[in-house]
């Protein structure tokens, strides 16, 4: 069993809250190993009753007539027999018509607790703010982090690794031990459920434009860019023109399907944000990588994809930071230049500026990574992670740099 401790405790710490727990993310990233396997297994150490805890996985055939709201419903209040805690999980609720009805009603019914978990073809984000009026609350799952994934791979650190940025971390690709598997169960995945369920849910027939956005948008991960920009790509190298709104569209379907995230710019020194361009990560590098047949296997746009998600997975907004700086042009005259810090990531009132270097083999490559930190004149912590190993090091200017092994592996590696 893959511990998945990060998720368990947040359902724990969300246990009787009088909210619906709604599991989000990506297919096939562990949502229901998660309910059924893994927090199962809690409720019972902690001596919950089996026939207390209630769960049906509506994917299932067998289960075929609980689809319908009102078989549901009567059947999960049949299961109610005394007035002791019941837990209610259900998996794949979408496919129960009228499923927020039934799942504002369970609300209404004393000494029950309940979890589900939903397609992100049909139960996005937005569905849980706009069908619950506030009495939903997301539980956002990622694919598996390094660390989680190293506690099933079977070699050596810097092996693991080397397949995590290749493969990425769906739990599925441990269990495949060929390439010719990994890249087959991939590169189906993307395109027989991920792609089917945006065609599916949004209705689209012509899909050649949104195959190519996916295509451009996973050949440039870390790139700045914006649907203007997009737009132009379009039109100057694929020959075709497509509309702002259709690319802003396609996009947004691709961040409520889980498949990307955008990252916003902040303008740090004036501690606001930068409408456009944006960057985008893919959640998941094996998916990214078998979009474009394993032929872009850049490590340094890679390593930066990974930590972006290594910071979501622990809960920290992460924005792309900028800072002014000024210079003397040829002539003299001073110019104004934005440097960039990777990731501003921010949870509560903590920060952290990291930034992203696979190597820094020369003092010119050591100078530029550091020159935007060295910008920042305030007290937060910045980080440098490098791409190999290396000591834990803090200079006199308080700049941290550590290898992607210990940032990713260690628990309190922010605070190292």
């Amino acid at each position: 069993m893959i511990q998945r401790d990060h998720y368990l405790n947040e359902l724990v710490s969300l246990q009787g809250n009088g909210m619906i727990k709604v599991i989000t993310g990506m297919r096939r990233c562990g949502k229901s190993y998660l309910l059924f396997d893994i927090f199962v297994s809690y409720l019972e150490e902690q001596g919950i009753a089996h026939d207390h805890i209630i769960k049906i996985d509506l994917e299932d055939f067998k289960n075929r007539a609980l689809r319908n709201p009102d078989n549901l419903y009567s059947y999960i209040e049949s299961r109610i027999t005394d007035d002791r805690m019941h837990y209610i999980l259900l998996d794949e609720v979408q496919m129960v018509e009228h499923f927020e009805d039934v799942l504002n009603g369970f609300l209404k019914i004393r000494h029950v607790d309940v979890y589900v978990t939903g397609s992100n073809a049909k139960f996005l984000s937005k569905d849980i703010i706009t069908e619950f009026r506030g009495r939903g609350y997301e539980v956002k799952m990622y694919p598996l982090c390094f660390c989680e994934y190293m506690s099933a791979y079977k070699g050596s650190v810097q092996a693991g690794l080397n397949e995590y940025m290749l493969y990425g971390g769906l739990p599925q690709i441990l269990s495949y031990t060929t390439e010719e598997q990994k890249t087959k169960f991939l590169k189906t995945l993307f395109d027989e459920t991920y792609i089917k369920d945006i065609k599916d849910r949004y209705d689209i027939r012509k899909d050649d434009d949104l195959e190519e956005l996916i295509n451009i948008m996973a050949s440039g991960i870390g790139a700045l860019t914006n649907p203007n920009k997009l737009a132009n790509t379009f039109r100057s190298e694929k020959k075709s023109v497509i509309s702002y709104d259709t690319i802003k569209d396609y996009i947004d379907y691709l961040c409520d399907s889980f498949l990307v995230e955008k990252s916003t710019r902040y303008d740090i020194k004036g501690k606001r944000y930068v409408n456009s361009p944006y960057k985008y990560y893919f959640m998941d590098l094996g998916l990214r990588n078998a979009r474009i047949n394993f032929r872009q296997y850049e490590k340094s746009h890679l390593m930066e994809n990974l930590i972006y998600n290594e910071m979501r997975v622990r809960g920290f907004n992460v924005d792309v930071g900028t800072v002014p700086t000024y210079t003397k042009n040829e002539e003299g005259k001073p110019q104004r230049a934005n440097l960039e810090v990777d990731f501003v990531c921010n949870l509560g009132s903590r920060r952290y500026y990291i930034q992203s270097a696979y190597r820094m083999e020369s003092e010119e490559k050591i100078k530029q990574e550091r020159a935007s930190l060295l910008k920042v004149d305030d007290s937060f912590k910045k980080i440098i992670v490098l791409g190999e190993e290396c000591p834990v090091t803090r200079d006199e200017q308080g700049i941290t740099t550590m290898s992607i092994f210990d940032f990713l592996l260690k628990e309190n590696s922010l605070e190292l």
